[in-house]
Formats: C-alpha cells, sequence, structure tokens
C-alpha cells in the first residue's frame, strides 16, 4: 500500500513549523515542506519526522537560458538541503512561484515549440542531479483558472508528456488531483494512465473548491484510493491541502478517505 504524508504549510498554523512536522509525525503521517530556505533546517531534522518532499529549487524557470542555469544553480543548493533532512523528492514548477503562488514569468498563450524543447533539455539535465545524488525530482501539475495564472506546462496532461519525453528514473511526476480537477478532472483515468506509464513520483490531494481536506469538497477520493489498491500504487499521497477547521481533525479525515 501508499504511504501517506502531510504538508506541513497547511495545517497547524499557530505552531512553528518544526512543531507542525512532530505533531504530523506523531499522527503518523510523513512531512512535505515547500520552501526550505524559509525553515530552520537544523531544528526540522532534530525533529523525528520522515520528510517525504519539499520544494527542489529556490529561482529559476525551465525555458530561458538565464532561467534554467539559475534553476540547476539553486537545485543543487536544494540537494544539499534534501540531504540534510533525509528527503528523497524535490518538486519543480514550470517557473518560479512568488510568494502568493503566482508565476514570476507568466506566460500567456499556450508554450511555443522552443519552450517545449528548452523545458525538456532543462529536466534532462535536473533528472542527471537527481540521479547522481540518489534523489527524484518531480514536476508538479497546477491550475491556471484559481492559483497559478500563467504557469507554463501547468496542466497533467503537459506535466506528463514533459517527464514521458525526459524518460529518466531522475525525474517523475508530482500528480496533484486538487490541480487537476481545476484543470482537467477524470481523475480515476488519469491515475490509471499515469501509474501505467510508471511516471509517477508522488500524489498530492485537496478538496474542490476551497482546497481543504478531502471530504470538504467534490472530490470522490474513497473511490481514487480504491483505484490506487487495485493498481497496486506503492508511493506517497500526500495531503497538501488548508485544514478547513480543527488541523487534527482534518488529518483524520485525509486517513480515513485513504484507509482501505
Amino acid at each position: 500500500m501508499y504511504t501517506l504524508a502531510v504538508c506541513a504549510e497547511m495545517v497547524f498554523l499557530d505552531l512553528p513549523v518544526d512543531e507542525r512536522a512532530r505533531r504530523i509525525h506523531d499522527a503518523g503521517f510523513q512531512v512535505e515542506i515547500w520552501d526550505w530556505t524559509r525553515h530552520d533546517l537544523d531544528a526540522l531534522a532534530r525533529t523525528p519526522a520522515e520528510f517525504s518532499s519539499m520544494t527542489g529549487y529556490i529561482r529559476g524557470s525551465l525555458t530561458d537560458e538565464e532561467g534554467a542555469a539559475e534553476l540547476l544553480r539553486t537545485a543543487e543548493e536544494s540537494l544539499r538541503a534534501a540531504e540534510q533532512l533525509g528527503c528523497p523528492r524535490l518538486n519543480l514548477h514550470g517557473t518560479g512561484l512568488d510568494d502568493k503562488g503566482l508565476p514570476v514569468a507568466p506566460v500567456t498563450g499556450s508554450a511555443t515549440g522552443e519552450m517545449w524543447i528548452a523545458a525538456r533539455r532543462t529536466l534532462t539535465r535536473l533528472a542527471e542531479l537527481g540521479e547522481s545524488a540518489g534523489v527524484v525530482f518531480t514536476l508538479e501539475n497546477l491550475n491556471t483558472a484559481v492559483d497559478h495564472p500563467g504557469v507554463p506546462f501547468a496542466t497533467a496532461a503537459d506535466t506528463l508528456a514533459l517527464v514521458q519525453a525526459v524518460n529518466r528514473p531522475g525525474l517523475r511526476m508530482n500528480l496533484d488531483l486538487y490541480h487537476a480537477q481545476i484543470g482537467e478532472g477524470n481523475l480515476i483515468e488519469l491515475v490509471r494512465k499515469a501509474h501505467v506509464l510508471g511516471l509517477i513520483g508522488e500524489i498530492q490531494v485537496a478538496d474542490v473548491p476551497g482546497r481543504c481536506e478531502p471530504g470538504t469538497g467534490e472530490i470522490n477520493y474513497p473511490a481514487v484510493a480504491r483505484t490506487l489498491k487495485e493498481l497496486g500504487y506503492e508511493g506517497t499521497v500526500a495531503m497538501e491541502a488548508w485544514a478547513s477547521g480543527d488541523s487534527e481533525l482534518a488529518l483524520e479525515c485525509f486517513r480515513s478517505a485513504f484507509t482501505l
């Protein structure tokens, strides 16, 4: 069966992040963090938490030469932080995001052929970095309708196509079902396709609308969980969701939706 993880950036918000990690660990989950530069890594490393994923770069983008060079440089810094925390997966987006989740370099219209070629080249170099370090970079699909307007390669279809084009073990997809529901829907078939291709590095979940814990919106997450069990998925399912109320209750709702 799969492993369950919880994003420490979105629950127990009244506590320091290292205490959030302890609380999540004590509840029986692995821990996800975002931008590691905002946290005390020594304090996090002293917790008993097992870290599932973290942001794998600080700045940069996939498609322009200067942005790709910055992304690769800061990915190397992130690898050192991941080693300190024993974190096996480092997450990526199509471009750098600001503190509101908006792209630093937004794209209007569809990505061009040149952008696709450049993104594949940059992701191949990232995969090589990951393989050398014994970790996996994951490329996350996002949504442009609600949370991240202007992010290139945002859809699950585009993200999956890029990961498939690179075709290296150091790069996998972070399949975010919250974003996919807003952008594309048909979640169970999307999970099946990505799993059959062997390209899922992690699955992230939150409900729609609101981006809160499973059970607060329209997504039938118990059906998704049954599909994962049928497929024999053995990776990580991470709740990247705000607690609609009490954080401990949100964690239990997540556990209930994915415990068969």
